[in-house]
């Protein structure tokens, strides 16, 4: 097996804060235009939750605190023929919001913070599970704060 032939591993910050979550809109291939979490790749010697936070103070300015794993995605690109061209495993890392205001930096076109029960009517180009991910988020900070 080459290493390009295996799934990289990748993770995204799941900022819950006063009913919110931040987003941020793809700049580059994949998904370019597409809003999700702000998230990148992990990097060696790198905890998941590590490189979540890493990734939302590169992507945003906002600074987190994580909290605990949310959940994880399976994230796999195919070619218009179904060939895989890309797979990816996601770890999402539930993160307290500490400081900042969202602004689009490294490769983000732009960033928000978006209501979490309105994200699947809002109109914005979501990627695939974005909407459920800021569900389950909403869900655990109620349980955690129960």
């Amino acid at each position: 097996m080459r290493a390009t032939d295996a799934p990289i591993l990748g993770a995204i910050a799941v900022v819950w804060h006063q009913g919110r979550v931040i987003l941020v809109q793809r700049k580059n291939e994949p998904n370019a235009g597409f809003w999700g979490f702000p998230g990148g790749h992990v990097e060696l010697g790198e905890t998941a939750t590590e490189a979540a936070v890493r990734e939302l103070a590169e992507e945003t300015g906002v600074t987190a605190r994580a909290v605990e794993y949310l959940t994880s995605l399976d994230v796999i690109l195919r070619d218009a023929q179904g060939a895989v061209q890309r797979q990816y495993h996601l770890a999402a890392v539930l993160c307290e919001y500490q400081t900042g205001d969202p602004a689009p930096a490294d490769d983000a076109l732009q960033a928000q913070w978006q209501k979490a029960e309105t994200l699947a009517g809002s109109g914005l180009l979501l990627l695939d599970g974005v909407a459920d991910v800021a569900r389950l988020a909403q869900a655990r900070w109620r349980d955690l704060r129960a």
